[in-house]
């Protein structure tokens, strides 16, 4: 295993840090708390028109033809300025359709979605919700699914149902999204098949992508966690050094450093094990084991790490006016997808358990 980046890896991710931060001021970031979507449209404009959204995306769909690896760099980056874009499904859907979907389906939904032109997600069905059931002309879709990311803004959704996964637009009949309200300002909705009518143009894969899908869809959301949680702490360490109490600075307290300290394990901890669950991913591997534990540490610590944050800048980390409160639900949204702490753990313990004594 190795923890080295590409060169690619490290001009990416510092090509999206500067346009992250030329982009996505405090200023914007205000005025898109009040918008319904809570998305940053011209920062995505942006990130298409200079090359960031296609870089990680292969040469079929008119990608630069770097991977997951170089996809998790920016991610991190996104993460660090909490930048409200939907790279991490938009990226996740472009890759299922270049990995699994026949040259038609590359160039009508892929092609497009890798420039930024149009904006695609990923709808992941754990519980079996969404049927499909063969007709003579193909098969009918129908169920819901909820807390969908960006399907509210979505030109395609990507949807993964009990025995394979397929392609719908929001506007093909049958078809409904509603928006959902989240921890945060972001876009997510509810989907809700009635019946929708798909032939094989529009069937993707077979049921056993999801699985492929669901991994690079987890892992990039732990790479944008690990952003999240850098600069959190990063920003909290700051706040420690300049805050003043009782004629010192607060970090100087050991209770305030202890808290630091934990921290910063925590954040090391959820660094190491997302790149190694990427490098895992990008070398083939059977991946699973290392993507689970993964996320566990993305939720685990990004739970520890937030209320860190809260904790350390007092009255000021619940202030609406401060930024960092956006940090704090960021956090606790990543937290929560595609799988929270007890959850993951229960479903490593459960693969664990499988393993022949």
């Amino acid at each position: 295993m190795d923890f080295t980046t590409t060169e690619a890896q490290r001009d990416l991710a510092a090509l999206t840090r500067d346009i992250v931060a030329r982009y996505s001021t405090d200023d914007v970031q205000r005025q898109l708390d009040s918008r319904p979507d809570g998305i940053d449209r011209a920062l995505w404009g942006v990130l298409g028109t200079s090359g960031v959204l296609s870089a990680a995306t292969p040469n079929s769909v008119g990608g630069d033809g770097f991977g997951v690896l170089e996809a998790a760099s920016i991610a991190v980056e996104l993460g660090r300025g909490i930048a409200a874009v939907p790279y991490v499904a938009h990226w996740t859907a472009v890759s299922a359709i270049a990995r699994f979907g026949t040259d038609e389906q590359r160039h009508e939904w892929a092609a497009p979605a890798a420039l930024g032109s149009s904006i695609l997600t990923v709808a992941l069905d754990e519980d079996d919700t969404v049927s499909a059931r063969e007709t003579a002309t193909g098969w009918t879709l129908s169920g819901t699914m909820t807390c969908v990311d960006s399907a509210p803004i979505a030109d395609g959704i990507v949807v993964a149902a009990v025995d394979g996964v397929y392609l719908l637009r929001p506007s093909d009949p049958g078809v409904a999204v509603t928006s959902q309200h989240g921890v945060d300002n972001r876009s997510i909705g509810e989907l809700e098949l009635t019946s929708v009518a798909v032939d094989s143009v529009r069937r993707l894969a077979e049921s056993a992508a999801a699985q492929q899908v669901r991994a690079w869809l987890t892992l990039l959301t732990c790479a944008y966690q690990v952003g999240v949680l850098e600069e959190s702490l990063a920003v909290t360490a700051n706040y420690a050094r300049e805050r003043v109490q009782f004629g010192k600075p607060i970090g100087s307290f050991q209770a305030v450093a202890q808290r630091l300290a934990d921290a910063y394990i925590d954040v090391k901890g959820a660094r190491l094990t997302m790149w190694k669950a990427a490098w895992a991913v990008s070398a083939g591997r059977d991946a699973d084991d290392d993507v689970a534990v993964a996320k566990f540490w993305a939720a685990d610590a990004g739970h520890r790490v937030a209320h860190t944050l809260v904790h350390v800048h007092g009255g000021v980390g619940l202030d609406r006016d401060h930024p960092v409160h956006r940090y704090f639900l960021a956090a606790k949204r990543a937290e929560f997808a595609y799988g929270a702490a007890t959850s993951t753990l229960r479903r490593l313990g459960a693969a664990l358990a499988a393993v022949p004594a």
